[in-house]
């Protein structure tokens, strides 16, 4: 049997699904549902389904981003979307990033069950356990993402969790990403996007380097000389009385 996850906001949706569509059928079977993204992914990740059907314009939720993650860390499982969403360019999108069928809310039964006919056909090609490795887009998407939840929150206490949670993957596979795309691990990055921030900081004589430290994240003023002269080969007030 194909294990099946809903995920859904609106509970008549998935309710209705649940009780309505005749899974059996297409020898599948409903193992859990969730009512929002986050709690979706964790399901996933728990119960590993074979087919995903989700709404992506939930309160909170970036889309886009919670496909490309979960077509990223799962790219054997089948997605269906179905929303009220009405943008071709946003459907074309999701389609890049993995997904099966794009289904517009209200779906009719011939809809639905034409999506699970061709996923399940899709599935009887693929092999079940082995993992196949996400296409090039989609793990660039992924990082890309990343990189800008890092570019805009670099001073707060991050770490690789968080930033999984806001790519919707769990962190062993962002980590395995990032370095796939960029060569780098994940606090070797944090480091420099600081780093290069505490460098045009320095340029404001005002500031003391323990404050520059501070404002890019740094707690502990000796970190942040120790990282500072590993990356930059030099102090920070070398720095700073170079730039004079």
């Amino acid at each position: 049997m194909y294990r099946v996850v809903l995920v859904d906001d609106e509970n008549i949706i998935v309710e209705g699904l649940r009780r309505v569509v005749k899974w059996a059928e297409f020898g599948c079977q409903v193992v859990g549902t969730a009512g929002d993204a986050q709690e979706g992914a964790e399901l996933i990740r728990r119960l590993r389904p074979h087919i995903l059907f989700t709404d992506i314009r939930m309160p909170g939720v970036d889309g886009l981003t919670m496909l490309a993650g979960l077509h990223s860390e799962f790219p054997n499982m089948q997605v269906t979307v179905l929303t009220g969403y009405r943008d071709f360019a946003y459907a074309q999108e999701a389609i890049r990033l993995g997904v099966s069928r794009f289904l517009l809310k209200p779906s009719k039964m011939e809809e639905i069950n034409e999506a699970l006919k061709a996923m399940t056909a899709r599935l009887k090609t693929l092999p079940q356990e082995e993992g196949e490795e996400p296409g090039q887009y989609t793990g660039s998407f992924i990082v890309n993402q990343a990189m800008a939840y890092i570019e805009a929150h670099y001073a707060d206490k991050l770490t690789l969790q968080t930033v999984a949670d806001c790519c919707y993957v769990s962190q062993w596979h962002l980590s395995k990403l990032l370095n796939r795309h960029t060569g780098k691990s994940f606090y070797d990055i944090l480091n420099s996007v600081r780093i290069q921030r505490a460098k045009e900081l320095l340029q404001d004589p005002r500031l003391k380097i323990g404050e520059v430290g501070e404002l890019v994240g740094y707690a502990d003023t000796a970190h942040f000389a120790r990282i500072f002269k590993k990356l930059e080969g030099k102090s920070a007030n070398e720095y700073r009385n170079a730039m004079k």
